[in-house]
């Protein structure tokens, strides 16, 4: 007998109460929640009953897709592999959770046998061999899962790698507007090796492979893209583009609908027009983005030059079509970190506001709006706007490292914890979220989530740091993992490294901050580091941090930190009066 936890929405509450019913006639013990889920607050009992599950059985639906507290749960899931995902009504998971083989309940009923697939599937998990689903009747067709593998920069410049990663994001935008295929994105980060087909089958339930190279020389492109199935190494199609970069959107159309018709899929009527959906007409612009794109994921940990640039670039875009909804919310985001991180006076809001008008299913400028409501003490439209930006996008990247930050500023370790799991399971190599995860485990007595998110933090810092060695967010991330994995020389080494290549930077010496306080045992140091950041605090989300934080417990009722709150507490309340 093992203890099994359900996790569903509450409009499938009968689909749960038969799957509840089949897996305790299987001899199983169930968890499950028969009351009304609500509010953003991780429940204790919820939260204790996750823990003691050996498996994580999640019932996804149109519902429970939607739903942010059923991802949290099936994040808790991932954790030591436990989770066993089921279809009731053929929807797909959500992007993170596709990798994992779902078994498929859709239009099954009560009767005898009918959840034996999912009794099988729970007995592989707990035998520690899920690669092994249940065998498919003979007349079911699988549904294509598709891994698209970052398409390679062949023009010998390092600088055009942002047009690559621009290409494969969007292949996979296209692809995941397709109802009849799971579409698998596979981000490799700095330095990583590109993975073999037998692997990419084994590790992500991969039947196919999108690969290809780009390579961009002035006003021309040549792009290749072929589509492997994995099981055999044989290519289905293949094709090679020499245009005009005037037609990137041309040849992104037609790789896409390539792909559909090598699958001999079916489009339904709207996925033929939502293809290509939410682009600019003007390649220049999209160039720009592209750029500005490829930076962001760096220059939100902290980087206060990368979001500069993130900021020019997305005008520049902005400029050349007033109407690009993705220029205006990038601008927003990088914006916003220059504004709440550095004290800039970026208006942040006027960008999110445009992007929303242009775009009203865009997560991105709720995430904006929800720190400035932050800012102005306005909890509850704060957390309005982030559950909006869930539920337009629940695996957005943005909001649920958003979601998390504000959770942690409020206290709430234990909601942060699932959105920073899921913030790094989606991002690319997110070193970052690993490094609050590590904060999180710690507060909260997790030894073996805090060894997990340590050595995340430590892996994603590294390969940033190989392409760009100047990255002061990046050395305060590996600084806080080597610390969590008791290695503290290793630890300081890395912190005067931060120190060394990026000194101006309020949000690294925030970090290294609290791992000299938290994890190294250092008030003096954590106070001599933490000085310019609580100097320059003008927002009250710097004041919350400042008196929640947990990494702060060791030294927050010193004579030294108290000073230091208290002069910060009078500047907010001042700039707050006078603004």
């Amino acid at each position: 007998m093992a203890r099994i936890f359900l996790s569903y929405a509450r409009e499938d509450a009968a689909a749960a109460q038969m799957a509840a019913a089949a897996l305790e006639q299987g001899g199983h013990e169930v968890w499950w929640d028969h009351q009304l889920r609500a509010g953003s607050r991780f429940s204790w009992d919820i939260d204790a009953a996750l823990k003691r599950a050996e498996a994580v059985v999640v019932l996804w639906s149109k519902a429970s897709v939607e739903s942010a507290w059923v991802q949290d749960e099936a994040a808790e899931g991932l954790e030591g592999s436990r989770l066993v995902p089921v279809a009731l009504d053929g929807t797909r998971p959500p992007l993170g959770f596709r990798q994992y083989h779902t078994v498929a309940l859709t239009g099954r009923t009560a009767g005898a046998g009918a959840f034996e697939p999912l009794l099988a599937a729970v007995e592989a998990r707990l035998s520690g061999t899920p690669s092994s689903p249940p065998r498919a009747p003979e007349n079911a067709q699988a549904q294509p899962a598709i891994c698209v593998l970052p398409f390679a920069n062949k023009s010998g410049d390092p600088d055009q790698d942002y047009f690559g990663e621009g290409i494969t994001d969007d292949v996979i935008t296209d692809l995941s507007r397709i109802s009849a295929l799971t579409v698998i994105g596979h981000r490799l980060g700095p330095g990583s090796a590109r993975p073999e087909l037998k692997q990419l089958a084994a590790e992500l339930g991969a039947s196919h492979v999108v690969e290809g190279t780009v390579r961009k020389a002035a006003a021309r492109l040549r792009i290749t893209a072929q589509l492997v199935e994995t099981a055999t190494g044989r290519s289905l199609w293949a094709e090679r583009y020499d245009r005009e970069f005037s037609d990137i959107f041309d040849i992104q159309d037609e790789i896409s609908h390539a792909i559909v018709e090598a699958l001999q899929l079916t489009l339904l009527p709207h996925e033929k027009t939502a293809i290509g959906e939410g682009r600019t007409s003007s390649a220049d612009a999209y160039d720009l983005y592209l750029k500005a794109r490829a930076l962001w994921p760096a220059g939100a940990a902290g980087d206060y030059r990368k979001n500069e640039e993130v900021v020019r670039l997305c005008t520049e875009a902005a400029a050349l079509d007033p109407e690009y909804a993705n220029a205006w919310a990038l601008a927003a985001l990088a914006g916003a970190e220059l504004r709440f991180w550095q004290g800039r006076p970026v208006d942040a809001l006027a960008a999110a506001d445009r992007a929303a008008a242009l775009d009203p299913k865009m997560p991105e400028p709720h995430c904006v709006r929800a720190l400035h409501f932050e800012e102005l003490g306005r909890a509850a439209d704060a957390q309005g706007e982030l559950d909006a930006a869930l539920r337009l996008e629940p695996d957005s990247w943005e909001a649920n490292r958003t979601a998390a930050a504000l959770m942690f500023r409020t206290g709430d370790i234990a909601a942060a914890v699932p959105m920073l799991e899921k913030a790094v399971a989606v991002g690319a190599n997110d070193h970052s979220s690993a490094a609050m995860l590590v904060a999180c485990h710690a507060a909260m007595g997790d030894d073996a989530g805090l060894r997990r998110g340590g050595q995340k933090a430590v892996a994603y810092a590294e390969k940033y740091v190989i392409c760009d060695p100047a990255n002061g967010s990046a050395f305060a991330s590996a600084a806080r993992g080597f610390a969590a994995l008791g290695e503290p020389d290793r630890a300081r080494k890395w912190i005067r490294k931060a120190l060394n290549v990026d000194p101006g930077n309020l949000a690294m010496r925030y970090s290294v901050a609290a791992t000299a306080a938290g994890f190294l045992d250092d008030e003096g140091q954590a106070l001599d580091l933490l000085e310019p950041f609580a100097e320059a605090a003008r927002f009250v989300s710097h004041l919350q941090l400042l008196k929640l934080d947990p990494g702060w417990a060791a030294i927050r009722d010193g004579p030294g930190f108290q000073a230091m709150l208290k002069r910060a507490g009078k500047r907010v309340d001042a700039l707050a009066l006078s603004g």
